[in-house]
């Protein structure tokens, strides 16, 4: 089955994961249609697939030879396209970041599983090949997490986006611990640091407490950093020095895992390193898994929730950052 697909929004993530992912996968995906804010950028997408422009979102979801709406990038539309897509039954996968607080969150959470579409939230971080790894290690070899570290740093530029890649970053972020412990936080304690000219976030960090409720700081424990504190020039330094994107303490060992293909990991026998650049690329094995939830007919619900939940998490933590305390979920 060839899905046929319209793309809003062109993201910051077009030419390293999009383009090549669709590209390759070709024989499984056909893009129709292109609504872009940019006229100039929609034309030139449009042009490599021999597709349609549209100036409206709504135009596109209406398409009788659209099966679904891949959202790239939520600049100027926030979630409205996706409730376009959900009027016209189609299905959606977004990669977009929106900013949402947890009324509209659930609002359009109870939209999406009431219109009965297949939707997917693109999460890199948990289909990558390094942290399927990582979960099997888990179960074979080195038992239950308790200790996360999960890092991730930008330069400064990517500040110009506005909120939205630092708000994306954070959702990401708590759904790959989630995912990885297997379980749900009980608290988050959060704080950040904000540049005193624009009261701009280019730091920010979150504690997720996963033990059960009478047991405070016996479980295991998340520790989320995020920021975009490089100076511009200052890139070269990113390189240096680069702490692990994950490291995962667990009951009979440690793993270090730098997304997407590499994990390095210790246990009683020494060091091990995997590389498992042989796989898929993500966005390739991202685009194959939500064309499996289309082509199925069966709502894959639990992508949305997961979504919703995260979404609520990190909402969630930005108020703890405010108030200085910790939350209790």
């Amino acid at each position: 089955m060839k899905l046929r697909v319209g793309i809003v929004g062109i993201g910051s993530s077009w030419e390293s994961r999009h383009l090549p992912a669709l590209r390759a996968l070709s024989d499984r995906f056909k893009v129709c249609a292109v609504c872009d804010p940019v006229q100039h950028r929609a034309e030139q997408v449009a042009r490599l697939f021999d597709a349609a422009v549209h100036d409206s979102f709504r135009i596109l979801s209406n398409r009788e030879d659209i099966d679904a709406v891949l959202q790239l990038s939520a600049r100027f539309y926030g979630a409205t396209p996706i409730y376009a897509a959900c009027d016209s039954g189609k299905a959606v996968y977004c990669a977009a970041a929106i900013n949402m607080n947890d009324e509209e969150t659930a609002a359009l959470y109870q939209r999406v599983k009431s219109s009965g579409i297949a939707f997917m939230a693109e999460f890199p971080c948990r289909l990558s090949p390094a942290t399927l790894r990582l979960k099997e290690l888990i179960v074979t070899k080195l038992g239950s997490p308790r200790l996360l570290f999960c890092n991730r740093r930008r330069a400064s530029p990517a500040r110009r986006e506005g909120n939205g890649r630092g708000t994306r970053d954070l959702v990401e972020l708590v759904d790959w611990c989630r995912y990885v412990v297997g379980s749900e936080p009980a608290s988050v304690l959060a704080t950040a640091h904000h540049l005193p000219a624009t009261q701009q976030t280019d730091y920010f960090s979150a504690s997720l407490d996963f033990s059960a409720a009478a047991e405070a700081g016996t479980g295991p424990l998340a520790v989320i950093g995020s920021g975009d504190y490089v100076p511009k020039g200052l890139q070269e330094s990113l390189s240096y020095r680069r702490p692990a994107d994950l490291k995962v303490v667990c009951e009979r060992g440690i793993a270090f895992v730098d997304l997407p293909h590499t994990v390095a990991w210790f246990d009683e026998a020494g060091q091990h390193l995997e590389t498992l650049d042989h796989e898929r690329p993500v966005g390739e094995l991202l685009l194959l898994h939500f064309h499996r939830a289309v082509e199925s007919l069966v709502l894959k619900s639990s992508n949305l929730e997961d979504a919703h939940r995260s979404i609520v998490i990190a909402n969630l933590a930005k108020q703890s950052s405010e108030q200085g305390r910790r939350i209790f979920l």
